[in-house]
Parts: structure tokens; sequence; C-alpha cells
């Protein structure tokens, strides 16, 4: 599970499966990311954020565990 959350701490997004959204895979070249397949279950946001701090946090579904890897990208 994704979670962004502000500066003091309130999430403000999640995502737990992007499901193959289409303005997120037409950015993947326009950033340098990797593609993922749309079936993937990738979690995925795509927000517009003014100036502060936030933080991303990722979590298990239902419990589970594993490794993660949080990419940020600045879409132009």
């Amino acid at each position: 599970v994704l979670t962004i959350l502000d500066s003091s701490g309130t999430p403000i997004y999640t995502n737990t499966a992007w499901g193959g959204d289409a303005t997120i895979s037409g950015l993947f070249n326009t950033v340098g990311a990797f593609s993922t397949s749309a079936s993937s279950q990738d979690s995925m946001v795509l927000v517009t954020l003014p100036p502060g701090n936030y933080t991303a946090e990722v979590s298990g579904l239902n419990g589970g565990t594993g490794i993660a890897l949080i990419e940020i990208y600045e879409v132009p």
C-alpha cells in the first residue's frame, strides 16, 4: 500500500494497485521510468502537490511483508 502523507502526518493519497491508469502509463517514457504491466499489483499515484514536505509510506496489504522500491518523478 502506497500512502502519501502531508507534513502533519495526515494521509492525502493512497493506492493499493494502480490498475493500468492510462495517464500514468503515458508518462513512463516522459519521466524516464520503467514501464509496468497494466495488470501488475504495483501501487502508483499521480499527484499535484503544493510546495511543502511530504512523506511516502509503503506498507503491506493485509499485514503482508516484502521489499519496496519507491521512485518519485517530477512530471514536466
